[in-house]
């Protein structure tokens, strides 16, 4: 008995070890957004542990860190965030981090002429023109590889690797949207969200609140976007799964008592992904969704 009580001690010692050691192997990655934290997936891999504090229908301009977060980030072997005041409310935590721990902005790379810059405001929605991300994908392989040396030529090939997924994304999506008439392609949204893609693919491009939805809007702004949507004869515009319906409604309302039809041509996801284990719980899956959701109201479908 005493023999089996031995082994079994042994056993567990081992297994233990192996553990404790595979843990220490492994990146402790917390990102900001479900963005983010995908491109560290598809990099990383197995050798990462990633986590965001954001979750699906979560808005990043307006997101406060709560006491979890902290802890989470304090954890953290690194931490990715976007940049360009997207997450407004978590600068001054970032920056006090980052004088103890790698805290990367993602955005930081990205050559300053290739941003859209709006009111002196740098947009900070850059994953919706693939270019732009591709920089993201880089800045996150980079790191990876010198956190973790070891794995450094993995790394760079599965950055590689989901860099031409991105750019055959890209593809597809101009596709779509070349199959768009001309005159039918605005995209009218709840917050300005979209003008990286607007601009990647020739779509004009307006939204009732600022690049923040922090931004106010009140009826002037409405009644102007009505004007607009009356003197163009638009068909469609869009929700966001993370921005109340509140705003958009008020719109199509205002449109209505103009005596003109226009509808919502669905919900796009702008600042999140979709729920874990649906396409547009994955970038890929969520862009691909966007593109159809607004290339089928746009043409009427």
């Amino acid at each position: 008995m005493k023999k089996w009580i031995v082994i079994w001690t042994a056993l567990l010692l081992l297994f233990g070890c192996e553990t404790k050691e595979n843990k220490k192997d492994v990146i402790y990655v917390v990102a900001t957004t479900g963005q983010i934290a995908d491109l560290v997936k598809h990099v990383g891999g197995e050798y990462v542990h990633v986590e965001a504090l954001m979750g699906p229908g979560v808005d990043p301009h307006l997101y406060k860190a709560t006491q979890g977060d902290i802890q989470k980030l304090s954890q953290a072997d690194i931490i990715f965030y976007n940049g360009l005041h997207l997450e407004g409310k978590l600068g001054e935590i970032f920056a006090k981090m980052s004088k103890t721990k790698k805290v990367v902005t993602v955005s930081e790379e990205i050559p300053k002429e290739k941003l859209i810059e709006i009111d002196g405001v740098y947009d900070p929605h850059i994953w919706f023109d693939l270019d732009l991300w591709s920089y993201a994908v880089q800045m996150v392989g980079d790191e990876l590889s010198e956190t973790d040396p070891k794995h450094k030529q993995i790394y760079e090939e599965r950055a590689e690797a989901y860099e031409s997924q991105l750019m055959r994304l890209k593809e597809e999506a101009k596709k779509e949207m070349n199959a768009i008439p001309k005159k039918q392609r605005v995209l009218i949204t709840a917050h300005d969200a979209f003008h990286y893609f607007g601009r990647a693919y020739d779509i004009e491009v307006l939204g009732l609140q600022g690049l923040s939805t922090d931004a106010e809007y009140g009826l002037k702004d409405v009644q102007e976007l009505v004007d607009f949507i009356v003197d163009r004869n638009i068909q469609a515009v869009f929700a966001e799964s993370s921005v109340s319906k509140k705003a958009i409604e008020a719109v199509v309302e205002g449109a209505k008592q103009r005596g003109h039809h226009v509808s919502i041509g669905g919900e796009l996801f702008s600042d999140a992904l979709g729920k874990k284990g649906t396409e547009e719980g994955t970038f890929i899956g969520m862009y691909r969704y966007n593109v159809k959701t607004i290339a089928q109201a746009l043409k009427g479908e």
